[in-house]
């Protein structure tokens, strides 16, 4: 079969295969060249979800009468000149084959008019062949129609989705181009019905707000972190805030939507554990980086980037995010205020007319008692409800100014020996206790094992357990590993091991429970390196085995305790496995409850 030159008319509707997927991409390719127009307004009409009609209209820079024929020609574009260029894109389009990519798979019309000129010119395209260029009604700006969508190519419209599901990816599109450029307005209309208008705004905030939705914008955390070059800024949504699918991510490469699987690692280490089983965390972030530092020439739809150094744009991401969330400790966002600093004297520790005791109760309750039981002291301190003897039934009257009120506030009762009741100058706290104490214990041990090793201790009486053949092959193997997390386990036969140490954190534990926990996740997950992985998984079991439990009663000291060491440790606003540690009831939210004021 001899070669031959394929006519130019389908050379285009091939790369239209590449570039013009649905409706989305039309208006992604020419919301694209709007913007690097430099348009303040953009104005998107369509019918049957964009299949039957694409019209964007925008107040750019305009095109040259001379230039609208070139522009529908293939690899003809006013954005790069040479492989320098390339190399260092600082515009959303560069290729110059969006325009005529879709002139080829559709009834298509160009009408401009360059900033400062007199008068417009138009350009139809209709099954390969261009029209003459005309003069036309037009400000100044652009517009571009795409009528009947794939009505030259039948295969490509039959895998059309439903006009409601093209709708929603075109929605999502313009949100996600609102997002990236909050000083630009934008209105969306469908079959003549405006879906959103979103008017430019100096605060991006208010944009976020208004394209996402004003719960996230009010919740979420702002993030603004720089270093080598590299700034990642934007919103991510607090854990609690967390979304049963991943519909609330919208991630930027200097100003380029991205779908990054580099990304979406970092960003869920940093999530690992804040957030509850199966759900997804919102984000709105931005990474401004150096052109030549990220090539955006890897994928026909530029949905996807490269990195010259992933490693370092992963541990950035990351980084950025993990400090971020260890902020969210409890209190901090209904109050509102830092955890006063200790008064001079008083050894680190809150004063003791903080922490909900009369005066004359002071005597009866050490600050080390606190430290030993919440604090940073050794985790072999005393179990919790040890330590007092002689705490007072109640709690005094919360002081005069807020400011002296910390932000859980005091203990006031048990409930049902799960919760702790506190009021706080907003209204009441509920806190789980067993939850909070478990995030508690979680970053006492991963702060132990950061240092070196978890303090452990031996048992008098160590207790043999019956394992599984391939358990026992496990405990041979990764001695060094157990040891570092303050085990000894020796194995005494073919299918028996002995527990001669534990960590000190875990004494009142359920000691054989907690080991066959631990063998099992190492035999499943294999090999010391897949160990290393899943170590918090293993370390969050343990926390969980050495925190107090439901129906244990605590004192009022005791709960008081818990409430201070929950605000002063990082990611307590969540157990480790993403539950809420604690909830705010206000008082205008109780007051509602009763009908109170009306």
């Amino acid at each position: 079969m001899r070669i031959r030159q394929l006519p130019e008319q389908l050379i285009n509707q091939i790369a239209a295969g590449e570039v013009v997927e649905r409706p989305a991409s039309v208006v992604k390719e020419l919301l694209e060249n709007a913007l690097d127009a430099g348009a303040r307004r953009i104005e998107i009409d369509l019918e049957a979800g964009g299949s039957k009609l694409v019209r964007l209209r925008d107040d750019g820079g305009g095109i040259a009468s001379e230039d609208l024929a070139l522009a529908l020609s293939r690899h003809a574009t006013s954005k790069i000149a040479s492989l320098d260029d390339l190399e260092t894109v600082r515009t959303l389009g560069f290729r110059g084959e969006a325009l005529p990519s879709i002139a080829s798979v559709s009834r298509f019309e160009l009408v401009s008019r360059e900033r400062g000129a007199e008068r417009a010119w138009g350009i139809h395209a209709e099954d390969g062949s261009l029209g003459a260029v005309r003069p036309a009604q037009h400000p100044e700006g652009t517009s571009v129609i795409v009528r009947d969508l794939f009505y030259n190519v039948p295969a490509r419209r039959k895998f059309l989705r439903a006009e409601r599901t093209e709708l929603g990816h075109i929605e999502e599109l313009v949100r996600a181009q609102a997002l990236a450029n909050p000083h630009v307005a934008f209105r969306l209309s469908h079959n003549g019905k405006v879906l959103s208008r979103l008017e430019p705004v100096e605060d991006a905030q208010r944009r976020v707000a208004d394209a996402v939705a004003p719960d996230f914008a009010a919740g979420a955390l702002r993030i603004d972190a720089e270093a080598g070059g590299i700034r990642l800024h934007g919103w991510i949504g607090a854990p609690a805030a967390s979304r049963g699918q991943a519909d609330r991510q919208f991630f930027f490469v200097n100003g380029r939507m991205v779908r990054d699987r580099l990304i979406a690692h970092a960003v869920r280490q940093a999530y690992a554990d804040v957030l509850f089983h199966g759900r997804h965390p919102a984000f709105v972030l931005e990474l401004r980086i150096d052109p030549a530092a990220v090539d955006v020439n890897v994928h026909p739809q530029k949905h996807e980037v490269r990195f010259r150094d992933s490693r370092l744009v992963h541990d950035f991401v990351f980084r950025s995010l993990h400090a971020a969330l260890a902020d969210t400790r409890a209190g901090t966002a209904a109050a509102g205020l830092a955890l006063p600093a200790p008064s001079a004297g008083q050894g680190g520790a809150w004063p003791q007319a903080r922490l909900g005791l009369p005066a004359r109760e002071a005597s009866a309750v050490p600050l080390a008692a606190y430290a030993a039981l919440y604090g940073n002291a050794s985790p072999a301190s005393a179990p919790v409800g040890d330590a007092v003897a002689d705490a007072p039934p109640i709690a005094p009257p919360l002081p005069d100014s807020p400011v002296d009120v910390p932000p859980l506030g005091y203990a006031l009762a048990q409930l049902r020996g799960i919760y702790i009741l506190a009021e706080n100058a907003h209204g009441l706290v509920l806190v789980d206790m067993h939850a909070a104490h478990e995030r508690i214990t979680y970053e006492r041990l991963k702060g132990a094992r950061a240092c070196g090793a978890v303090p452990s201790q031996l048992l008098l009486v160590p207790p043999t357990l019956r394992v599984s053949t391939r358990e026992a092959d496990a405990v041979e193997g990764h001695q060094a590993r157990f040891a570092a997390l303050g085990f000894e386990i020796t194995r005494s036969g073919p299918d028996s091991v002995v527990v001669r140490r534990i960590p000190s954190v875990l004494e009142g534990a359920d000691v054989e429970r907690l080991v066959g926990d631990v063998l099992a996740d190492l035999v499943e997950h294999g090999s010391d390196a897949r160990l290393v992985e899943y170590e918090n998984e293993l370390l969050a079991t343990m926390a969980c085995h050495a925190s107090v439990r439901a129906n244990r009663r605590l004192s009022v000291a005791e709960m008081n305790g818990l409430l201070r060491q929950m605000e002063q440790t990082e990611r307590s606003g969540q157990c480790n496995h993403g539950r809420p540690t604690w909830v705010q009831l206000t008082q205008a939210e109780l007051d509602r409850l009763f009908l109170r004021g009306r």
